[in-house]
């Protein structure tokens, strides 16, 4: 396992990122692990395998995630100075919150919200402090200003060290992240974002700015909810049971998507690897990612994840996987692209 600067900040995370989505029994199709035994057994495996970097959110199955996982990391040999946690604010965490029938504060990004949101998760996880705490959608409601500073406050008081952003675009971001800078408050470090070989809408803006802007890309369904496993293909039905036969998120073009599966499909045979391990693989090399999220339900699974750090691509393969799912250049990149002809920068300056 490799560990990687995330961001600007000087946390170092492994490479790989154990996601808890799965923990829970409350949270669409996806959340399945209820027994702490059968949770233990993914966390711990992680945990061996070099894995220090474990991702949650408050609203996955209401909580019962951020229980699982605290009471598995308790459960385990690792200290508490040995992992890195992180979960998310932002989701409604109660039925009433959801509908908009009443609870009417327990959503969104508001200070009270955020405030009781960080004193929670605290709760649920057994800590004293989260190591990344993540906005986890933009909130059409809150002002910006009032979310940074009830953010700043959660840094200031001990129980966050370092912030993170997922789901939101470009101009918000910035946004944000100009408003510490002028108050002298912490800045988003990492940008959760669904990224995929079959899902490249980030590389149109996203990537550029993450880069740019020193925010370490985390990727989020990197299988693109199962489609990449290799259980989906051309002219067939979808696997019972599977996740992505009976929740259809995130979206894929089918097409270009069963092109890069069979393409996938013939190196993985080449190679003596499996086709997620190539999916992930993938991510690994592309610009920019510091730790990409793989969700588990079984022990053979979690294994095969494990196994993308070992896959390697050539400079031809990586083309023609390229060539296949490249996202079409939008408005105003591929002008700024034709423009900047004249102007490239000169190499090592």
């Amino acid at each position: 396992m490799q560990y990687r600067q995330l961001g600007r900040s000087g946390l170092k995370v492994s490479e790989l990122c154990f996601g808890t989505m799965t923990f829970g029994d409350a949270f669409y199709t996806i959340g399945e692990i209820t027994e702490q035994q059968a949770a233990d057994r993914l966390v711990h495996a992680a945990l061996d395998a070099g894995v220090n970097f474990f991702d949650t959110a408050d609203v996955y199955s209401r909580g019962q995630s951020e229980e699982i996982l605290g009471q598995s990391l308790a459960n385990s040999s690792a200290s508490r100075d040995e992992v890195v946690i992180a979960t998310k604010v932002r989701g409604s965490m109660s039925d009433a919150a959801a509908e908009g029938t009443g609870d009417v504060n327990n959503v969104g990004l508001s200070r009270k919200h955020i405030m009781q949101g960080v004193e929670g998760s605290l709760r649920r996880l057994g800590t004293d402090y989260i190591d990344l705490y993540q906005v986890h959608g933009w909130d059409p409601v809150t002002p910006v200003e009032e979310t940074m500073r009830a953010l700043a406050d959660v840094v200031r008081d001990g129980k966050v060290r370092y912030l993170g952003v997922s789901n939101w675009a470009v101009r918000q971001i910035m946004k944000a992240n100009a408003l510490a800078d002028a108050n002298g408050w912490p800045r988003f470090v990492s940008l959760q974002a669904y990224y995929s070989l079959v899902g490249r809408d980030l590389e149109h803006e996203l990537v550029d700015l993450a880069v740019e802007e020193g925010l370490g890309i985390l990727p989020w369904s990197p299988l693109a909810g199962g489609f990449l496993t290799g259980k989906f293909r051309r002219g067939q039905e979808g696997p019972e049971g599977a996740r992505r036969t009976d929740f259809d998120f995130p979206p894929v073009d089918t097409e270009t998507g069963f092109d890069a599966v069979e393409a996938l499909d013939e190196m993985a045979q080449a190679k003596g690897v499996t086709i997620p391990q190539l999916a992930l693989g993938w991510l690994l090399q592309r610009r920019g990612v510091t730790s990409v999220i793989i969700g588990t339900k079984k022990p053979e699974q979690l294994t095969d994840n494990l196994g993308a750090t070992g896959v390697s691509f050539t400079d031809d393969e990586l083309e023609r996987l390229d060539a296949i799912t490249a996202p079409t250049p939008l408005y105003p990149q591929w002008m700024i692209q034709r423009q900047g002809r004249d102007r490239q920068p000169v190499s090592g300056s």
